[in-house]
């Protein structure tokens, strides 16, 4: 699955003339005037990310609250349940198949983090672009709106497809790996008008070769610990990983 990202552009700006350029058109920033960098954030902490749609970019909370969900106490519980959506089966679900349909966004990111388990222990790795570019990951998003207050939140889902051979090797338990769709792809993706068949042949593993990966420091593995930090993403050394 995909519940560690790291997200580490600081200027809206630059995020969204990254997209402009590969969609060849003009996405609105929502007058946003800072991102807050994340070297390391858990989807279980429930971050204001920047998603792009179509046409702008929004800060959207990771754990998706699809639109029917009733008050605060179901949301609230329902968030940490959807971080993820397995793309097999995104179109029959009731929290996913309305916003397949039509809510598609991409989550820009540097890289994210998963665990290999070599002899019954797990060992943090590092998997990011092989030319150091974002990676455009797949998403659905919705908005809800709190009946109490008023308020309308935005949120998304990150989409999980089966593992490349790299994932294999990492993600060796569940062997799963975020959906990441390659540049030429993006404007596919985020046409609402695209066929149900047209987004289904793009929920499919990254191809091998475009990534790269290493393990990095047993810090990402202390949940109660401060991993936000530059220098998470370092390569780390474990002597007993002979590959």
């Amino acid at each position: 699955m995909c519940f560690s990202v790291a997200f580490i552009e600081t200027s809206p700006k630059k995020y969204v003339e990254n997209y402009s350029k590969l969609l060849n058109k003009e996405i609105s920033t929502s007058n946003i005037k800072n991102l807050e960098p994340y070297y390391f954030v858990s989807g279980f902490q429930f971050p204001l990310l920047p998603i792009v749609l179509s046409d702008k970019m929004l800060l959207s909370n990771w754990g998706l609250i699809p639109y029917w969900v009733k008050n605060k106490a179901n949301a609230s519980e329902i968030k940490s349940k959807t971080l993820n959506a397995m793309g097999e089966t995104i179109f029959e679900k009731p929290s996913f198949k309305k916003a397949i349909q039509k809510q598609r966004c991409i989550l820009g990111i540097k890289g994210f983090y998963e665990w290999r388990n070599v002899q019954q222990k797990k060992y943090p790795y590092f998997i990011y672009h092989s030319k150091n570019e974002l990676l455009n990951i797949g998403c659905i998003y919705d908005s809800w709106t709190d009946t109490e207050t008023g308020e309308i939140i935005m949120s998304f889902s990150i989409i999980t497809t089966p593992a490349n051979k790299l994932m294999e090797k990492i993600h060796n338990t569940k062997k799963r790996m975020p959906l990441i769709l390659p540049n030429e792809k993006l404007n596919d993706w985020l046409n609402e008008h695209s066929t149900v068949s047209t987004v289904k042949s793009l929920i499919q593993p990254y191809s091998d070769g475009l990534l790269d990966a290493h393990t990095v420091s047993p810090l990402a593995s202390l949940s109660r610990e401060n991993r936000n930090t530059p220098e998470i993403i370092n390569p780390y050394h474990y002597p007993q990983l002979i590959d």
